[in-house]
């Protein structure tokens, strides 16, 4: 489970992972609501991984651990 951080940049949510260096744009996000934010991220470059769901959308920039989905 690699750490990834997630940015948002002009209103548009980007996710990083330092051991790849590699920085894609996030296309779609299951859960982003109020009350409930994660599940599963896909990115611009195809690939999906999984959040577990937070209570509530976290103060970004932000690390948190992700799994491949």
């Amino acid at each position: 489970m690699p750490s990834v951080m997630f940015r948002e940049h002009e209103g548009k949510l980007s996710l990083y992972i330092p051991k790849k260096d590699l920085e894609a744009m996030v296309v779609s996000l299951e859960h982003d609501k109020a009350d409930k934010w994660g599940g599963k991220v896909e990115l611009d470059d195809g690939s999906a991984w999984y959040l577990d769901p937070l209570d509530a959308k976290p103060k970004l920039p932000k690390t948190l651990r992700v799994r491949r989905a």
